[in-house]
């Protein structure tokens, strides 16, 4: 189950193709959909993640939390939508764009990849663009 939340005046629009794409992603990562949560915050809300549990003093646009079982994908993906708005100005894209590319970011973290390394952080982007180009096909 695939559910999404706010802490904020944003509401996710077309949940049902937010759903499918999602499934569709972990599924061809080779792993199962368990209980997924996004919770769609601000900055404030998030620093405040950031620094209780991950002892980080940053504003960041996601934070993720796995509770997986195995090849069964459990988490809570909080995304702020100060910093997809900002980062959306930043690079040039539509807010929507941005939007999914972090939402599938956090999905691929569960998927066990990783970006903390240059390469990691090439591979992962490959990966987001790979399953953007998929998002209404």
């Amino acid at each position: 189950m695939i559910e999404f939340y706010s802490e904020t005046d944003f509401h996710l629009q077309h949940e049902d193709t937010f759903v499918k794409w999602i499934t569709n992603t972990i599924k061809e990562e080779g792993f199962q959909v368990g209980g997924l949560t996004y919770v769609f915050c601000d900055d404030d809300y998030l620093l405040q993640l950031n620094e209780k549990f991950l002892n980080h003093d940053t504003y960041t646009d996601i934070i993720t939390f796995d509770y997986s079982l195995g090849k069964e994908l459990h988490g809570e993906i909080y995304i702020s939508v100060d910093r997809v708005k900002e980062n959306a100005e930043t690079f040039k894209v539509t807010f929507d764009a941005e939007l999914r590319r972090v939402m599938i970011h956090g999905i691929l973290h569960l998927c066990e990849h990783e970006d903390a390394s240059k390469e990691e952080k090439e591979q992962m982007r490959a990966l987001e663009d790979r399953y953007l180009k998929k998002f209404l096909s």
